[in-house]
């Protein structure tokens, strides 16, 4: 680790001492923790081990509260000056911050590398791709407020219809994108006039720290405040106090049932989900196997498998196993391993101190039940990796079938007729996306009708993704609930409301006199450029 690069060094760990509550940056006197990276460097004594990257809050119980009732408060039951400022307003806020953001890009991108292992290039694109999510968001409530700048008339009777907010957001975001997936949430869910708690992934959580002030400054006092700590301490106290009315969470669907368990008013929680999958490749005989194996490495070791839209089981027509098999495994053992700053580097750390044995037991049980490790580099583990495994044959017997592994493991499944594929997707819990290789129309036009019925995403000849990020982003099943993209989620986070008037002239001259005289906020015919 002498070799790190200077712009890439980690001079000193970052103490965060202070966490944004009711517009102010409140310092906590409380407990903290030690965030490590798994990426090894020297320590004090002169050994090679984990780094110490930083410390954060170990917040309590009645901090969380705390935190709550700023956001309850700003909100104020929908008469906060946030959900009731005027659309124009509301944006001017969100360019604000953004612009401030930038400015933090290098050391953001710094800390993605050092916190989650997360390459240069790929820590370099999740932060351009967030301010780009954040302008398109911007541009995207122009044109909704846009098509709501005017009234409509049915039955004699005038309407004005708008989006409004929904109350406070609880959001809790994902390790693996904690800045893109997390902002994806969050700046949906504010600019629409909702308050927000948000709460850092327990891995990309110092990145979030040099935000704090643009968050701080850019907003009105409790529309954004930011706590740190463990899940169970933060968010069941604000879930039991029944003042949450968005749950907003990437994760796992056992998380997001325990939290909506503990709300006391389960029908007036509006729920945001991205949730786990086990999206699966379909090769059929006639597939571009060039094309193919391109794609299916992008889609299962991209940053070490560890996304919901990875690729986790590919099924291959026993025509061309033989050989998609033995040129796939070569091109896994191919990929070069290193840390995240190093040129040309593919696989990475893990995070998680516990993954690589958790994948080591996902291939012995594999193996015990029939299946082989058929690359030679596979299965290879360190105290922060265990190299790519590609398992075949594969089948439903073995855990790395049934669970969502998360991570570097491949499973291989021999199929003969494609009925056997779809019936294990219509017996699966989940229903993200899939991916299909091949070039018969005839072939691919019934699967893809079936398909699009079983999942939310059918990728023709490329690995699942979710982007770009204008495309709907959802799930069936266990998967997802809600959709999100730019336009779908200022929709999720907001309710269709309005006001309607008789026509007389009664009211049409107090409707004139409100649009003339610019009293109202919400009764507005303005165009926002």
């Amino acid at each position: 680790m002498s070799n790190i690069p200077e712009e890439f060094k980690i001079q000193s760990p970052l103490s965060q001492k202070t966490y944004l509550v009711d517009g102010k940056l409140e310092i906590w006197n409380g407990a903290f923790t030690e965030v490590y990276s798994t990426i090894h460097s020297p320590n004090a004594k002169g050994e090679m081990a984990p780094t110490l990257l930083g410390t954060i809050p170990d917040m309590d119980e009645k901090a969380a509260k705390e935190v709550l009732d700023a956001a309850y408060t700003a909100y104020n039951k929908g008469q906060g000056l946030w959900p009731t400022m005027k659309v124009a307003d509301r944006i001017r806020c969100m360019e604000n911050f953004v612009e401030k953001m930038k400015t933090k890009r290098e050391e953001i991108v710094k800390l993605l590398m050092w916190e989650i292992g997360k390459t240069l290039p790929d820590s370099q694109k999740e932060f351009d791709r967030t301010v780009d999510y954040i302008y398109d968001t911007i541009e995207e409530y122009k044109r909704l407020d846009r098509n709501c700048a005017r009234f409509s008339k049915n039955q004699d009777v005038y309407a004005h219809v708008r989006r409004g907010p929904l109350g406070v957001v609880l959001c809790l975001g994902p390790y693996n994108y904690p800045l893109n997936e997390t902002f994806a949430l969050l700046i949906p869910a504010v600019i629409m006039g909702n308050t927000a708690i948000f709460k850092p992934a327990k891995y990309g959580v110092l990145l979030i720290a040099p935000l704090l002030e643009a968050f701080r400054d850019s907003f009105p006092k409790g529309v954004v405040n930011v706590v740190f700590g463990r899940g169970r301490k933060i968010a069941t106290p604000i879930m039991e106090s029944g003042k949450v009315d968005i749950l907003a969470l990437i994760g796992n669907s056992k998380s997001a049932i325990a939290l909506q368990d503990q709300h006391p008013h389960k029908n007036r929680l509006r729920l945001v989900m991205g949730l786990e999958a086990k999206n699966p490749a379909i090769i059929l005989p006639d597939a571009d196997l060039d094309l193919t194996i391109s794609e299916c490495i992008s889609g299962t070791l991209s940053f070490n498998g560890q996304r919901c839209t990875a690729l986790k089981v590919l099924y291959v027509h026993e025509a061309i196993a033989e050989e998609f098999n033995k040129r796939f495994s070569a091109a896994v053992d191919a990929l070069k391993f290193g840390n995240p700053w190093e040129p040309k580097v593919f696989l990475t750390p893990l995070p998680e101190t516990e993954k690589p044995q958790y994948i080591k037991e996902l291939i012995e049980d594999a193996v015990t039940r029939g299946a082989k490790v058929i690359n030679q580099k596979g299965g290879e583990i360190t105290e922060n990796y265990i190299f790519p495994a590609v398992l075949y044959p594969a089948d439903k017997s073995m855990r790395v079938y049934q669970e969502e592994q998360f991570g570097p493991v491949i499973p291989v499944v021999k199929f003969f007729s494609i009925d056997e594929v779809i019936n294990d997707l219509v017996d699966s819990n989940y229903g993200q996306q899939v991916s299909i290789f091949g070039r018969d129309v005839k072939t691919l036009a019934p699967l893809i009708d079936t398909m699009v019925n079983l999942v939310c995403r059918v990728n023709l000849n490329s690995s699942c993704q979710r982007g770009p990020d204008v495309y709907p982003f959802t799930g069936r099943k266990d998967s997802a609930v809600g959709t999100l993209s730019v336009h779908d989620a200022l929709r999720s986070f907001s309710i269709r409301t309005f006001v309607a008037s008789k026509n007389n002239d009664y009211n049409n001259a107090i409707l004139k006199e409100l649009l003339e005289t610019r009293s109202s906020n919400f009764i507005s015919t303005d165009y926002i450029l």
